[in-house]
Formats: C-alpha cells, sequence, structure tokens
C-alpha cells in the first residue's frame, strides 16, 4: 500500500483506528472487529509483496505458523484474511509495552529479568516442540503487559523446521534444519547467533543464542557483542573473543547466572544449551534459589544473622 490507511477505512469486518507501526513484511494498524466488538491488531501486507507469489506465501506460512501455537506468552492470532488485493493478519492487540522501551526506562531487578526470560523462554519451548524457530528474537519482539504478562511477538522470520518422520520426540526440532536458503541472513545483526551470521542453516540452538544476548542485555544493560556498523558487530560474535563477565557490570550477579548466560552464549553451538528446556530449566531453578534466599534472610533475627553484631551478656558473665 503506498499511503497509510487513514482511520475509518474497513477491511472486511475491521475498521481502522490507527496506525501502530510497520517493518519489512508490512504495516500495523490498530483496528475495531465489527463483528466481535473487539481490538485487534492488523498487519497489513504492502502490495508488491501480496503481488509476488512466492512472498505471499511466506506471509501465509508465517500466519499458520503462529496461529498454531496456543500458549499465554505467545501473541494470538485471530484471522489470516485478503479484502480485495489487500492481505493482513489479525491478532490480539497487546496494551503495554515493548521490552526495548522497558529497558529504556529503568535498570532491571534481578528478579524481574528472570521472570520476564522465563516466560519468554516457555514460549520458545511451545514453538520448539512444534517445530518452529522464531530467528528474530530481540527486546523489540517481546512485549510486557500491564499486568505484567510477556508476549513475544513476529514470528515474521519463523520457518517450519523438516521432520524426518511423523515419529520424532519432543526434542527434535532442535536438529532439523530450516526451510531457507543457507546464504540468506536474516534476524538483526546484535541478537544473531554465530551460524546465523555466517548464513549457514539453523536450528533452534539459534534462538538459545539470542536469548543468551536479551538476558545480557537485561542484566548489564548492553549487548555482548557491539560495533558501529553491521560489519563490526558480525565480526564481533563470529570471533574467538568471548563477552565481559556480567559481574563487571554488577556485583550482585550470582555465579550461577553468569554460567547460564555463558553457556547460552557459547559460540559452538554443540557447546550451548541442546534444548530450550534445559535453559529453561536453569533458569527456574535459579528464580527458586533466589526467592528461597530472599525468605530466608527475612525470617533470620538480626542477632543470628550478624546485621545487630553479637548480644552482650547482662548478668556479668564474661
Amino acid at each position: 500500500m503506498g499511503s497509510p490507511l487513514s482511520p475509518g477505512t474497513k477491511l472486511g469486518r475491521y475498521e481502522i483506528r490507527s496506525q501502530i507501526g510497520a517493518g519489512g513484511m508490512g504495516e500495523v494498524y490498530l483496528a475495531h472487529d465489527t463483528q466481535l466488538d473487539r481490538t485487534v491488531a492488523l498487519k497489513i501486507l504492502p502490495e508488491n509483496v501480496g503481488a509476488d507469489r512466492s512472498r505471499l506465501q511466506r506471509f501465509v506460512q508465517e500466519a499458520k505458523s503462529a496461529s498454531a501455537l496456543n500458549h499465554p506468552n505467545i501473541l494470538t492470532v485471530y484471522e489470516i484474511g485478503q479484502t480485495d488485493s489487500t492481505h493482513f493478519i489479525a491478532t490480539e492487540y497487546i496494551e503495554g509495552e515493548t521490552l526495548r522501551h522497558h529497558l529504556s526506562d529503568a535498570r532491571m531487578t534481578l528478579s524481574e529479568v528472570l521472570d520476564i526470560c522465563i516466560q519468554v523462554t516457555n514460549a520458545l519451548a511451545t514453538a520448539h516442540k512444534a517445530g518452529i524457530i522464531h530467528r528474530d528474537m530481540k527486546p523489540e519482539n517481546i512485549m510486557i503487559r500491564r499486568d505484567g504478562i510477556v508476549k513475544v511477538l513476529d514470528f515474521g522470520l519463523a520457518k517450519l523446521t523438516a521432520h524426518e518422520s511423523a515419529d520424532v520426540n519432543a526434542e527434535a526440532p532442535t536438529k532439523a534444519i530450516i526451510k531457507t536458503d543457507p546464504g540468506t541472513v536474516l534476524g538483526t545483526a546484535i541478537y544473531m547467533s554465530p551460524e546465523q551470521a555466517r548464513g549457514i542453516p539453523v536450528d533452534a540452538r539459534t534462538d538459545i543464542f539470542s536469548i543468551g544476548v536479551v538476558l545480557y542485555e537485561m542484566v548489564a544493560g548492553c549487548v555482548p557483542f557491539s560495533g558501529s556498523t553491521s560489519s563490526e558487530v558480525l565480526a564481533s560474535i563470529l570471533s574467538e573473543k568471548e563477552p565481559q563477565p556480567l559481574a563487571r557490570y554488577s556485583r550482585e550477579v550470582p555465579a550461577e547466572l553468569e554460567r547460564v548466560v555463558s553457556k547460552a552464549l557459547r559460540k559452538n553451538r554443540d557447546e550451548r544449551y541442546q534444548t530450550i528446556k534445559d535453559l529453561l530449566l536453569d533458569l527456574k531453578n535459579l528464580k527458586q534459589e533466589l526467592e528461597f534466599a530472599v525468605k530466608l534472610e527475612r525470617s533470620t533475627p538480626p542477632e543470628l544473622s550478624g546485621a545487630g553484631g553479637a548480644a552482650k551478656p547482662t548478668d556479668g558473665r564474661p
């Protein structure tokens, strides 16, 4: 579409309210579903993509992949529609802010970091089990609702993994090659895995690396691999140099969190977490340990914790 849709424009049963975003695969609008009387987000394909059969197929595949994922931390897809030559996806509308915006507001607590990361990892575990790799995990694709619920957005770069047979275990998708051209580099450079940066076939472990980058950024306030240009960023990701320890940015970082992030960011994917479920388990265990430590500290009397010093005898004894 040449220009943004005006408020009041109707696409089937949807009435446009306002434009709320735009990306490589189309514009996003706030709209009203006149039939079910609810607010939705409409993602609309540019005309040149809609006219391209292969790109249109990619769009439909994206929508079908996302709509098949039923999870509280994944954006719900309501409908894949078409009005004349306009193709669109109707999804739930999220009232909240992106993780990117949240990161720019204030430094996050460790408890908040783990809570968000566990929700995102839960969502990816469901996607990976269905044979879907996100491929573009970054703070812009993570929404935080006002009630604290996290939603993973935009499986626009997701591809269905190819199962060799119908009889596969739940972790088989992590070993399957995605359906894409090996030489195509997709995603945002800063959050790319080394295999993505090289443009070679990837598996679900690429999402694990990207989550490691997001987790690092939430704790440190900066990304582990950087540069002034995309080429410099990719060179940093592909180099043998490891990122700075998180403890450099915060003395309160537990050694276990340092270990988890380091393992997620291994440049050799065979040394990384091999499944998203393994990462999720470690994150949950770490969160439980920290919560237990806080409860223990609160329940321990000052004289026992040493906060108030040793109690002095009152009967004259030494």
